[in-house]
């Protein structure tokens, strides 16, 4: 299992916000680049990006941020936020990002996103964030009334590379994952599912592991890493995923392979 450091950027600024409220935003540095360099130096074998203006505005506004991130480390770099044509898909993989993370498109334009997959082999994530098992939209400014698992069968019959799922009541909140959400979730498809929300100590990682044999492959940390609740370095060596040690064939398995 991978333990993917989570970077939130609004107004060009490392955020985090609570159950995805842009009211409630919290500003962690003022520059993201310097955040990203810090997780590599502790560990980090990935990258997870939100331009959350883009989420918003339909449109990458970040998107220089990202590309200087990028060019900063050398790890893998998963992008979402305002990709909703092909065009920004597009641009935001030509500046070197690996994987684009795909939301609102999903809902709004399924077939967007089973062409993007053939164009974009292995390049495209979905992400999907409920309320209440329901998927939210623009930013988890809206929710529309398709549940989260039929939206996953769909998109894995689509051949996404994985599946991102984020229960937003958890988000931000430090009060743990939704195990069983989780669970129902990965049950549904047969490609990886990454975890994230609400995640704040060793012990909701270790009961995230539990559900690594049903394919909850990557876990995303975002709050708990920037308030110091959870420690990178202790959180890969929990998993198995340090860099200093050896890792048993096949649990080494990435989304990003």
């Amino acid at each position: 299992m991978n333990i993917i450091p989570a970077i939130d950027i609004l107004g060009g600024r490392c955020v985090r916000l609570y159950q995805g409220d842009y009211e409630q935003t919290e500003i962690f540095n003022d520059n993201p680049v310097d955040v990203a360099k810090r997780w590599v130096d502790e560990g980090a074998t990935k990258l997870h990006l939100v331009d959350l203006d883009a989420a918003k505005a339909g449109q990458p506004v970040n998107q220089k941020t990202i590309e200087a991130i990028v060019k900063a480390v050398h790890i893998p770099v998963q992008v979402g936020g305002g990709l909703r044509n092909y065009s920004t898909v597009a641009s935001m993989l030509a500046i070197g990002v690996q994987q684009a993370i795909l939301g609102t498109v999903a809902i709004e334009q399924p077939q967007l996103v089973s062409e993007f997959c053939q164009e974009f082999p292995g390049q495209i994530i979905v992400g999907i964030d409920a309320r209440d098992g329901k998927v939210a939209t623009k930013g988890w400014l809206e929710t529309s009334e398709v549940l989260a698992t039929d939206l996953a069968r769909q998109m894995a019959q689509m051949k996404v590379a994985a599946i991102i799922y984020t229960d937003i009541h958890r988000d931000g909140t430090l009060k743990g994952p939704n195990i069983e959400a989780l669970r129902e979730l990965a049950t549904v498809v047969s490609i990886p599912v990454m975890a994230s929300g609400g995640i704040s100590s060793i012990t909701d990682l270790l009961s995230l592991l539990a559900l690594e044999t049903i394919g909850v492959r990557d876990v995303i940390i975002g709050r708990a890493l920037y308030t110091g609740d959870i420690s990178l370095p202790e959180a890969n060596q929990a998993v198995g995923q340090g860099r200093w040690q050896d890792v048993p064939p096949n649990l080494g398995s990435s989304t990003f392979a």
